[in-house]
């Protein structure tokens, strides 16, 4: 399965986002874009290069490649509502996201390779794809088999440590390492900091 295995702080620099937690440290001790030049290159852009960074950190952050984020775009524009809304909501249903966001996960990488190795059963059945996208009424549960390994017998203290916020369309179950979806993410459900616009502008051109 193809994914971009860059390293994530280094991609936190390059957009001046912290992409996951542990970028956080380090974009405090280190600013600008990395590498031996990277102060040059930091410079006032363009509209697009605007539009470009945006689009590069919401892709990065969800942990898409280019040919996945595309395709999702065209079909949130075809979708019915505001296009960049329908993007975000897109990218917070993935399999990857909901095991994520129920506090499962310490990051999206993460909480995509135990969705890639089978760790969950999507009402019942098996999965391993992390774009799968969840529907109201969606149950999604760690496997018998995979209950039984060290990493999701200290689910209660990753859940605990990793301290996400409610989410109102997720209902979580830590104890029978349940997640159950209510309903559709809202617009201020999603990551802080992005412009969706700006997305939306980049693909009109």
């Amino acid at each position: 399965m193809a994914r971009d295995k860059s390293p994530i702080v280094k991609q936190s620099r390059r957009e001046g986002y912290a992409l996951a937690p542990k970028a956080h440290k380090v974009m405090a001790k280190k600013t600008g874009i990395p590498g031996q030049h990277g102060d040059m290159r930091q410079r006032g852009g363009s509209l697009y290069l605007t539009q470009l960074r945006e689009k590069q950190k919401v892709r990065r952050l969800y942990g898409l490649l280019e040919k996945q984020f595309a395709k999702l775009m065209k079909e949130a524009t075809r979708a019915e509502g505001l296009t960049g809304e329908k993007l975000l909501e897109f990218l917070e249903r993935r399999a990857d996201n909901v095991v994520y966001r129920a506090g499962f996960a310490t990051t999206r990488r993460q909480a995509r390779q135990l969705v890639s190795h089978g760790h969950f059963t999507l009402n019942g059945r098996r999965i391993d794809i992390p774009s799968i996208r969840l529907n109201p009424g969606d149950v999604l549960e760690v496997r018998p088999k995979s209950q039984k390994s060290a990493y999701f017998k200290n689910l209660d203290q990753i859940i605990g440590a990793v301290g996400q916020p409610k989410m109102s369309w997720l209902k979580v179950d830590g104890k029978k390492m349940k997640i159950e979806v209510t309903g559709l993410p809202k617009r201020e459900e999603a990551e802080a900091g992005i412009n969706e616009q700006l997305i939306v502008e980049y693909y009109s051109r």
